[in-house]
């Protein structure tokens, strides 16, 4: 029997995982870390913290499987994206590494797209510039910290930044790459235009990959250390997302994901390339090689309904606790007893504003024809069909593009209600479905490992061979024709608002 390891490099923790060929979990460890906030609207990591819990959880699931480490074949590495770590000519990390969710690149963005060219930069980079992408986050060190600039010889990002720790190589794939809005999107390599014009040197970034091809190999350090074999091949692996739809078989045309986090993901894969020209979704390169995917985010998602809990279901939470239940199956119930449009009550879920399909930081929660006649549950219900109208507005973009969306797959905390995954159903009038496995991005590396260690010739075939679906909700049409209603209703309210919400942000 071979072996294979999946690597997450998680915000919040990295949690590696070893499958065997099929797709079994044997041994799973997770290593958490902080964040760190220096200033409002920043947000940093310690890339050494990374590694240590990287080489921790190796360690610590190589000796529990007890599996020897000549069978384990190949090892996949996942990751948050658009991170940005620094090495000067001694490979020293420079600064902490600024993360995805760090908001201080707005005079960047502007820069960018001037210097770009708002079409231009959408035409290459398939993207707007955005605070949260890795250019900006360069051009914000460039302008803020030149002496940090000056001493940069290498440019990765945080899981690439693992892969030369594990390897010595500096390397990079097409997914993740992606979102450094330094990609040229369609022909899946460096862009020496946009280099040029932002005034970066191209040597500074790693090489690019296929996200199945090995990039590099265990070294006789990290075997040591690690209790892997020197030598064991790591490949190109994935951005998170990009690795969660292998991890769930989003690998061919049709196919689908949502997710249900803190944020909210649609993921649809396209074997051609679709670019919204009006930028309210992202196309990134996926991890099937010649193919991408076309990505709409809503940014609270679970964040709404766990702000909701946190903030007003007082009672369900401690009679959760009582009942030795999930607080959040309690609040299902509750939600089940409302019918489809809470009672004329709807919600916006733009708590910290929006991305798709309005990219509006300005834009804020509401909810919309409150009256005496609602109770707590009607309010419960409105912020799960406020989410989920939210989440079809993703998948409407998508469909303009003509990307076929007709098998979904549910994923993330959310994606575990029954409840959600029906209203997903009916508002995307197809199939919603879960996996057997629930790994994710663990198991979607792992499987890309598996490929470039031979153990199977392509993406699709190791998922094919892997995944299977669990659960399967079905659209119910009397609920789709009352969903639809609503939702047309829910359209029109942030074209209504969206004045409100940049004055009041002036206020």
């Amino acid at each position: 029997m071979s072996y294979i390891l999946g690597v997450d490099i998680g915000t919040s923790g990295t949690k590696t995982v070893l499958f065997s060929e099929d797709g079994t979990p044997i041994s799973s460890a997770t290593y958490e870390y902080p964040l760190y906030t220096p200033q409002n609207g920043y947000a940093e990591q310690d890339p050494h913290d990374w590694w240590n819990a990287v080489v921790g959880s190796i360690s610590d699931v190589v000796k529990e499987s007890g599996v020897p480490a000549d069978d384990i074949k190949g090892i996949g590495l996942s990751g948050q994206m658009h991170g940005l770590v620094m090495l000067d000519g001694d490979n020293k990390v420079i600064r902490n590494s600024i993360i995805w969710c760090d908001q201080r690149t707005g005079k960047e963005v502007v820069e960018i797209t001037e210097k770009v060219g708002a079409d231009r930069l959408i035409d290459i980079t398939a993207n707007p510039a955005i605070t949260g992408f890795t250019a900006a986050k360069i051009m914000w060190v460039k302008n803020n910290e030149p002496e940090n600039y000056e001493k940069c010889r290498h440019i990765l990002l945080p899981k690439d930044y693992i892969r030369f720790m594990l390897t010595g190589e500096y390397a990079t794939e097409v997914s993740d790459a992606s979102g450094m809005q330094l990609l040229d999107i369609p022909r899946r390599c460096w862009s020496d235009e946009v280099l040029e014009k932002l005034g970066i040197d191209k040597a500074l970034l790693p090489k690019v990959y296929e996200s199945p091809e090995i990039t590099g190999e265990i070294t006789a350090k990290v075997a040591e250390m690690t209790g892997l074999k020197a030598g064991t091949p790591v490949v190109g692996g994935a951005g998170d997302n990009a690795a969660a739809a292998v991890g769930t078989g989003v690998v061919e045309d049709g196919k689908a994901f949502t997710t249900i986090g803190s944020s909210g993901v649609v993921f649809a894969h396209t074997s051609d390339i679709s670019i919204d020209k009006k930028g309210r979704v992202h196309t990134f390169c996926c991890a099937v090689p010649g193919c991408w995917h076309v990505m709409g985010v809503t940014q609270s998602a679970g964040l709404s309904l766990k702000w909701f809990r946190d903030n007003l279901c007082w009672g369900e939470l401690e009679t959760a606790i009582n009942m030795g239940v999930d607080p959040y199956y309690l609040m299902d119930k509750a939600a089940m007893e409302v019918p489809i449009g809470a009672n004329k009550l709807l919600y916006m879920p733009y708590l910290n504003g929006e991305r798709t399909p309005h990219l509006d930081p300005n834009a804020r929660g509401a909810f919309v024809g409150l009256s005496t006649m609602h109770k707590k549950r009607d309010m419960l219900r409105a912020v799960m069909e406020g989410v989920s109208y939210s989440l079809r507005d993703c998948v409407e973009v998508i469909r303009e593009m003509n990307i076929n969306v007709s098998d979904m797959m549910a994923c993330g905390g959310g994606g575990t209600s029954p409840l959600w995954r029906q209203m997903l159903a009916d508002l995307y009038e197809c199939p919603v479905k879960t996996t057997q496995n629930k790994e994710g991005p663990a198991l979607g590396v792992a499987l890309l490992a598996a490929v470039g260690a031979g153990i199977y010739s392509s993406v699709p075939e190791a998922c094919k061979a892997v995944i299977s679906a669990d659960k399967v909700q079905e659209p119910i049409k009397e609920n789709s024709e009352k969903y639809e209603k609503v939702y047309r209703f829910y359209t029109k309210l942030y074209p209504a608002m969206k004045k409100t919400f940049e004055e009041l942000s002036e206020l």
